[in-house]
């Protein structure tokens, strides 16, 4: 049945093209089942995102702009050490609320679920800012080892570690909830208005535009949004629940986010394995090249971000009430609603390549072939939709944490190999491969384990 058909609408008008893409939308606004649903989440995600994209877009270009090559490639350097740390201090508990959170609802242990809205958040702030202290302390024994231009930003940016962790926990559980404006607005709406904002004040008031002056911003932008963020939650925990006693599974929580921080400590590693390897050969400028590359064509991997986001609990309510008809039918609608739309945007951001590099400044364009390669990459990973998603909200988290430990270490590898002699081109086509082969392996898997085909043109489509 289509989503136009469970929605109640009858032919006429809708049997043209335009017509029937009308039908669809509607039926999307107004349905009440699970396709609708899941339909509007994604679009909610991707409204959102698509919108902090533009706003995070238009403040990094116009950071390179206003700092020069050679000063943004020494943010973007410290900044992706922000990100990894940042990503594995909350220990997985992130996905740990996602997955839980709609299980706890569902099946009424409040107890467990304030236990787990406190726990994990505490757990989360705890570690990523003992995580902080080792870091600084590591940076203060062994920065000499470091380029001197580097230590600075490196050193203030770390500051950021503990309302990082925990924007990504909440993260989790405002998505548990369905909560998608309270999970995306502050980190992708909020923060980069604020980093932009701080930085153009910072400009006016006669600091230097440097990674410094960015550093410091950008530390300002993550508490002001973060702290924004955790109020708007709280307020809407305490609408849909009564305060009440806790109770705490850490054991199961922990062994369920064990893997998860693998899980998300190679991604991190496949995300930003390239950065760090330019980073040991090439000149910041360079990496200011391929950076903004990255991030222009890296705007198609919303689509897949924001179909996960908004499926994601929904995978694992449906798995813990048992109805696997109902499930298999959302996760083939989940990649469908990744595969068109990364295609279509893809094509799009390609032919206006050139255009949006030179926002960055117009040396920027010399990364433009980049693109190409890169795209390659993300469009394989989108015919096999949220496919990590589904593996962790389904109990199969082990098996996608050793699927992408080797695509991680093959990553690593290709990027040590072809860097040295390609460059820049080099690195994209390490991050290619690695990320088409982490999806056709987590599709074998999830083909194997959950008897789910992933791929957009298996049998179930046709």
């Amino acid at each position: 049945m289509s989503l136009r058909e469970t929605a109640g609408f009858e032919d006429g008008g809708a049997s043209r093209p335009l017509g029937r893409g009308l039908a669809h939308l509607r039926g999307l606004l107004r349905g009440q089942d699970d396709r609708a649903r899941t339909g509007r989440g994604a679009l909610t995600a991707f409204a959102i995102r698509v919108a902090g994209a533009g706003l995070a877009y238009l403040s990094q270009a116009l950071m390179a702009r206003w700092m020069g090559g050679f000063e943004y490639g020494i943010f973007v350097f410290v900044w992706v050490w922000v990100l990894i740390l940042g990503g594995l201090a909350p220990l997985g508990l992130s996905t740990v609320c996602l997955r839980f959170v709609p299980e706890y609802r569902e099946t009424g242990k409040h107890e467990l679920l304030r236990g787990l809205l406190f726990g994990g958040r505490a757990i989360a702030v705890g570690v990523s800012t003992l995580i902080m202290v080792l870091a600084m302390a590591a940076l203060y024994l062994f920065g000499g080892y470091l380029e001197g231009y580097y230590w600075l930003p490196a050193f203030l940016i770390l500051f950021c570690l503990p309302i990082y962790a925990l924007v990504d926990t909440q993260d989790g559980i405002a998505r548990g909830y369905a909560w998608i404006d309270v999970a995306l607005s502050p980190p992708y709406i909020v923060r980069p208005v604020l980093l932009l904002g701080a930085l153009f004040a910072a400009g006016l008031a006669g600091f230097p535009l440097t990674a410094v002056t960015a550093a410091g911003c950008a530390v300002f932008a993550y508490w002001v949004s973060g702290l924004l963020q955790t109020f708007v939650l709280q307020r809407r925990i305490a609408r849909d629940m009564a305060p009440g006693p806790r109770s705490y599974d850490t054991m199961l929580w922990l062994k369920t986010a064990l893997p998860l921080v693998l899980v998300l400590g190679f991604e991190l590693l496949l995300q930003n394995t390239d950065i760090l390897v330019l980073s040991r050969y090439l000149e910041p400028t360079e990496v200011a090249f391929y950076f903004a590359a990255l991030k222009t064509i890296g705007l198609v991997s919303f689509v897949h971000f924001a179909v996960g986001t908004a499926a994601a609990n929904r995978f694992s309510a449906l798995n813990a009430k048992g109805e696997k008809t109902r499930l298999a039918a959302s996760v083939r609608e989940a990649v469908r609603w990744t595969f068109w739309p990364s295609l279509a945007g893809a094509v799009l951001l390609l032919a206006l390549g050139k255009p949006l590099l030179w926002l960055f400044g117009p040396e920027f364009t010399s990364g433009y072939p980049v693109m190409f390669i890169l795209a390659a990459g993300f469009i394989v990973r989108a015919a096999m939709g949220p496919a990590e998603f589904v593996l962790n909200m389904l109990g199969e988290q082990g098996r996608c944490a050793a699927v992408l430990s080797v695509a991680a270490i093959a990553n690593l590898a290709l990027n040590f190999l072809l860097i040295p002699r390609y460059g820049i081109h080099g690195a994209a086509t390490a991050t290619a491969l690695s990320v088409a082969l982490a999806a056709v392996a987590i599709n074998l898997v999830a083909k194997r384990r959950l008897g789910l085909n992933l791929f957009i043109l298996s049998r179930a489509d046709r």
